[in-house]
């Protein structure tokens, strides 16, 4: 089969790979449809990201069943289904706690599209993928929601999903800032969920003129430019900046009490921090990986009712054939499909 596959930093090629087979009666096979780009994909492709070539590229998917094991019971062949990019049992302790990202039953890490890094699983953008665990995993499309529109549900949109949902469920109606600039794609998936789950208001600080203006048409309130000192204070901050200075105004622009959460993070051996003051204010602040499977079915069902608009956020849709191509540009939202 062909997998589109990272050689060398900023190579990408179609290559022969072998085609997967069913390795137990728990598992499917699943040919992708769409596939959405990651925010750390491009900096996997230019060199920026530590993972080593090679790299079978996409971790952000929706596709159809192609063949199942005879103990797989939510899904059937010709099914659509989103497939997390975490491998994960949906058993063990961890599972049942919702991490989900660190399965007790198979390698720490384990993550289709990020190669040695993520235990060489695969990518999404392959003819076909193997799931270890289909019903643990496999995520039933709703009825109406193309594929397109949720290929980042794998991944990205539960990771924006973490950083106001909770938060307003607690704060009901409270102010969002969204400092944004690195994690490009889920700083404006967080503008669109913390506006459609009751946020009285969002703001949003981005230096891109043309994440701006999306962020402006999803209904937040904006400001062009590097981010300030402070801005503030919100009961609800989130960090998707790249940036020391991005880091500290979502810490700063925290009140009292409030809720920090870092999507972005800074491949450094030691990141600043004003310890200081969040200790003075007593904020809560949280940063490391998204834990995608289980806030997958709430955000489907949500899209499907028509109050979240994932497909607001994709930048730019490619065919299969113009992938290799596309998948190194610096797009907010790349969406491949066939």
């Amino acid at each position: 089969m062909k997998q589109l596959t990272l050689v060398a930093p900023k190579r990408v090629e179609w290559v022969d790979a072998p085609e997967p087979a069913l390795q137990g009666d728990g598992e499917a096979l699943v040919r992708p449809l769409a596939v959405a780009l990651c925010d750390l994909d491009a900096s996997i492709v230019n060199g920026e990201f530590p993972v080593p070539a090679p790299v079978a590229l996409g971790h952000e998917f929706v596709a159809e069943v192609v063949d199942t094991g005879d103990a797989v019971n939510g899904v059937r062949p010709g099914d659509r289904a989103v497939v997390p990019f975490q491998i994960s049992c949906g058993e063990c302790g961890r599972c049942r706690l919702g991490q989900t990202g660190d399965c007790e039953r198979v390698p720490r890490l384990s993550m289709y599209g990020f190669g040695p890094f993520g235990g060489d699983w695969g990518g999404a953008l392959s003819d076909l993928v193997r799931v270890p665990y289909a019903d643990a995993m496999l995520v039933p499309l709703p009825d109406g929601v193309e594929p397109a529109a949720v290929a980042s549900a794998s991944d990205n949109i539960p990771d924006a999903w973490r950083t106001v949902a909770p938060q307003l469920q607690r704060r009901p109606g409270a102010e969002v800032l969204v400092v944004a600039g690195g994690a490009r794609s889920i700083a404006l998936y967080a503008v669109n969920m913390a506006l459609a789950l009751g946020a009285s208001r969002v703001v949003y600080v981005d230096d891109d003129a043309d994440r701006v203006r999306v962020a402006a048409e999803l209904g937040a309130d904006t400001v062009e430019g590097e981010p300030p000192h402070r801005l503030g204070p919100f009961p609800i901050t989130v960090n998707a900046s790249l940036t020391h200075d991005g880091l500290h105004c979502a810490i700063r622009s925290t009140e009292p009490g409030g809720i920090c959460t870092c999507v972005a993070f800074l491949p450094e051996p030691a990141t600043p921090f004003p310890l200081f003051e969040m200790y003075t204010n007593g904020i809560e602040f949280h940063v490391g990986r998204v834990m995608a499977r289980s806030l997958i079915p709430e955000i489907l069902e949500r899209t499907a009712a028509g109050e979240l608009h994932p497909e607001r956020v994709t930048s730019k849709t490619v065919s299969w054939a113009d992938a290799a191509d596309a998948v190194g540009e610096p797009e907010t939202k790349l969406v491949v499909t066939r």
